[in-house]
C-alpha cells in the first residue's frame, strides 16, 4: 500500500493537484475543505460548551438549594431527561420534531439546533458535577457566609460557587474534551464538520486512510488544546491545600 498525501492538494471538482495545496481562482482543495470543516467543528464545540456551562451551572445550583424542594425536583428532572436520552436521538428531535411543534424554530439553521442539542445534553453532566462540587464543601462555608449577612444568592455567588468550580475543574476538563468528540454527530443533520468531510472526501478520493488520519489528528489537536487550557486555568485558580483540607473535613 502506498500513501498519497497529495490528495489534500487536489481540487475538489477537477481532481487536479494545485501547486500550493490552496485553490486558485475560486477553486477549493481538499485541504481547504478540511480546514473549513475543522472550523465548523470548533465553532459547534465551543458554543455548545458555553451553553452547557451556563445551563449546567444553573441546574446544578438549583439541585443544592436548601428548603426549595420543587426547584430541586425540577433540577433533578432536567438531569434525568437529558442524561438518559442518547445524544443522536436528541439531535434528531431538535432537528425534525421540535421545529414541527414550535413553528418559529423552522427557520433556524441546523448549526444552531446542533449547538442547542449538544449544549443541553452536556449541561446535564455538568449539573451533576456542579452539584457534587457544592456538596463537597464543608457546611461551615455556607453557614459562615450567611452569618456575615450575605443572602443565599450572595453566598452562592461569592463563596460556594467559586470554591466548587475550583474543585470540579478536572471533570470539567473531561467534559470539555467530550464536547469536541461528541460534535461529530452533527454530520447526521448535514452540518459540514470534520466527520462529514471525512465521509464525503474518502468516497470521492478513495483515500480513506489519509483522510481519516488527518481528521483524527485534528480531533486530537483540538482535545489536547482544551486539556492544556483547562490545566492552565486549574493552576491559576488553585487554592493551596484547600482540596486536601476539604477532603479531610468532610461534608
Amino acid at each position: 500500500m502506498q500513501w498519497d498525501w497529495q490528495v489534500f492538494c487536489e481540487d475538489t471538482l477537477t481532481r487536479e493537484v494545485q501547486p500550493r495545496c490552496f485553490g486558485q481562482g475560486g477553486d477549493i482543495t481538499y485541504l481547504e475543505w478540511m480546514l473549513s470543516a475543522w472550523g465548523w467543528t470548533v465553532s459547534v464545540s465551543l458554543l455548545a460548551l458555553l451553553l452547557a456551562l451556563l445551563v449546567g451551572s444553573a441546574v446544578g445550583t438549583l439541585r443544592t438549594l436548601p428548603a426549595s424542594p420543587w426547584l430541586v425536583r425540577l433540577g433533578n428532572a432536567w438531569v434525568e431527561l437529558f442524561r438518559n436520552i442518547p445524544l443522536l436521538v436528541q439531535i434528531f428531535l431538535w432537528y425534525h420534531v421540535i421545529p414541527a411543534l414550535v413553528p418559529p424554530l423552522k427557520g433556524v439553521s441546523g448549526f444552531v439546533l446542533v449547538v442547542i442539542a449538544l449544549g443541553l445534553f452536556t449541561s446535564a453532566r455538568i449539573a451533576e458535577q456542579v452539584k457534587s462540587g457544592i456538596l463537597s464543601l464543608p457546611r461551615g462555608q455556607r453557614n459562615a457566609a450567611l452569618a456575615l449577612g450575605l443572602t443565599q444568592a450572595q453566598a452562592y455567588r461569592h463563596v460556594l460557587l467559586p470554591m466548587a468550580f475550583r474543585i470540579i475543574i478536572p471533570p470539567l476538563t473531561s467534559e470539555a474534551m467530550n464536547v469536541f468528540k461528541n460534535s461529530s454527530v452533527a454530520f447526521a443533520v448535514s452540518v459540514a464538520e470534520l466527520t462529514m468531510f471525512a465521509m464525503q472526501a474518502q468516497e470521492e478520493t478513495a483515500r480513506g486512510i489519509e483522510i481519516y488520519l488527518a481528521v483524527t489528528a485534528l480531533y486530537v489537536v483540538s482535545a489536547f488544546a482544551i486539556n492544556r487550557l483547562m490545566a492552565f486555568i486549574e493552576r491559576r485558580v488553585r487554592v493551596p491545600g484547600f482540596i486536601a483540607a476539604g477532603g479531610a473535613g468532610g461534608h
